[in-house]
């Protein structure tokens, strides 16, 4: 999934206190003289030192973009977490608390689901469909929702109805979607755990 980085930056005020010193001290001094110039770089160096000792770096989170090795991967990966990022709005934005919960039910299992091919990148095809499809209508879906909440009328009421009705819908197929990622993981284990067995009992380690 995508993580978060912590950006330092450095203050600009500095800098331009620091330039600043040059043209005034050109007014002051004949800084085109040795000891003026030496005299101004000081007076530029202690001012720019002094100004960072006042003003400290500026930090702010950034987030990472995908890295998984492939182009199309990664597209797909920041585009699906662009709509996972518009249903948490839709979620912070919605009325119906029960609909709240199901739009966490899909931004849980969604960015899971994100995170695990970010991981495997193999798996990127196993989800092709629900990124380019599935999630981008759930979207679309959910915003219509959040933005006609308030309109009063039969057409609206019935709308709302009938996405309220879907959400658990969707929200369940999230979680199948994720929990088939790791099918071929489970038989695999599962084999893994039958040997495992059969090994051990063959040299009476078990009971």
């Amino acid at each position: 999934m995508n993580k978060w980085q912590k950006i330092r930056r450095p203050p600009v005020l500095p800098l331009y206190l620091a330039a600043l010193v040059w043209p005034v001290a050109a007014l002051a001094l004949p800084i085109y003289r040795l000891w003026a110039l030496a005299l101004t770089a000081a007076l530029s160096a202690a001012v720019y030192a002094a100004a960072r000792r006042l003003c400290p770096d500026r930090l702010y989170w950034k987030e990472k973009a995908f890295s998984t090795g492939s182009r199309d991967v990664d597209a797909m990966l920041a585009a699906a977490a662009q709509n996972l990022d518009d249903l948490a709005a839709v979620a912070a934005a919605v009325h119906d608390k029960a609909l709240a919960a199901e739009l966490g039910r899909m931004d849980k299992a969604g960015r899971a689901i994100l995170a695990e091919v970010e991981r495997d990148p193999q798996k990127a095809p196993a989800i092709d469909r629900f990124a380019r499809y599935y999630l981008p209508e759930a979207c679309k879906i959910m915003t219509v929702y959040a933005r006609t909440q308030d309109v009063q009328g039969d057409n609206t009421q019935q709308l709302h109805a009938e996405i309220r009705a879907t959400a658990s819908t969707i929200a369940q197929a999230f979680e199948n979607q994720l929990d088939a990622l790791y099918s071929a993981e489970a038989l695999d284990i599962s084999t893994d755990i039958d040997v495992l067995e059969t090994i051990l009992k063959s040299q009476n380690l078990t009971d």
